[in-house]
């Protein structure tokens, strides 16, 4: 099939754009031109490439004269611009797969959170993701439009850093780790971190596009088999690199002021949700299946970066 990438050459496009190319698709691969794919693979050869930029008030018409049959969206964050290139799309595609993400939920209630759980987000970025979804599905209900969502966890891959164990983007707690210095955690690390591969994620899409029509209409979420504990992230890191970790625990507020307002608000935006997320219905209806734990994908991230010893992992 002709299939346009929205985002194609980000964290999960890397993987999943070569993955298309491979299974004998013609794909299109839609972005700013900002980035160059974070790994090279020789299926890049056979990709039109396309420099657009989201922000053009034509830019669903543009999308729809590359006369796709499929559109993957892997950047679409507001409910304005999935509605602008729905309205473009409407009775001209056979698919089209959106990039959700497992913000949709607010603090699980019952674990792990299922799909049928009530959206309970509680930021801004979930509660755009979450109307997304509402629109999407009822576009599909009401008026046929083949839409269905794929909502991932924290995306680990090599050429980024992973969430670390304190639950924020700082490189630091991993080489302390590494280096067997100490490393603060917020209250007792038994808040959880749902990883999931960029590699896993492409895979899903994968699995959606040959699952239609079982697919359409459906929301799945694509993590890891399961949820790792912060304080268990730390050890393992540690561990890695022939070393105990060494952990003070502090209660919040105090843990806070030892960090920067930055990291601060990213691990609160993580322990408020403690997210553990159920793959069982990713599994029985698309047929997924994770090659990677939470803690292989982040050993495999964290032995590409630069700034760690790698001769121990």
């Amino acid at each position: 099939m002709r299939i346009v990438v929205i985002g194609g050459t980000g964290h999960i496009g890397t993987y999943l754009t070569p993955r298309l190319v491979e299974a004998g698709h013609t794909v299109t691969c839609v972005s700013r031109g900002l980035r160059e794919p974070y790994s090279p693979h020789l299926a890049w050869q056979k990709v039109d490439h396309r420099t657009i930029d989201r922000a053009e008030d034509n830019f669903g018409r543009t999308i729809l004269a590359l006369e796709p049959d499929v559109v993957i969206d892997l950047i679409c964050y507001t409910l304005a611009s999935a509605q602008h290139l729905v309205e473009s799309l409407k009775g001209r595609v056979k698919q089209f797969l959106h990039c959700g993400t497992v913000w949709i939920h607010g603090p699980g209630i019952e674990l792990p959170v299922t799909e049928d759980q009530a959206r309970r987000p509680i930021s801004e970025y979930g509660r755009q993701k979450a109307a997304i979804e509402e629109y999407l599905l009822y576009e599909h209900r009401q008026n046929g439009f083949p839409a269905a969502l794929l909502h991932p966890g924290h995306l680990v891959g090599a050429g980024w850093i992973p969430i670390n164990p304190a639950a924020n983007f700082n490189p630091q707690v991993f080489t302390d780790l590494a280096n067997g210095n100490e490393i603060a955690l917020p209250n007792i690390g038994r808040e959880t971190l749902h990883h999931v591969h960029a590699d896993d994620v492409a895979q899903a899409f994968m699995k959606a596009i040959a699952s239609w029509p079982n697919a359409a209409g459906n929301s799945f979420h694509i993590c890891s088999p399961s949820a790792v504990s912060m304080i268990g992230y730390a050890d393992s890191v540690a561990a890695w690199y022939g070393r105990e970790a060494r952990v003070r625990f502090l209660p919040w507020e105090e843990w806070r002021k030892c960090t920067s307002e930055k990291d601060a608000e990213l691990t609160w935006d993580h322990i408020a949700r403690s997210p553990i997320y159920s793959i069982e219905k990713a599994r029985r209806v698309l047929g997924y299946e994770p090659r990677y734990r939470s803690l292989d994908a982040i050993r495999e991230s964290i032995s590409r970066l630069v700034f760690l010893p790698v001769q121990s992992l």
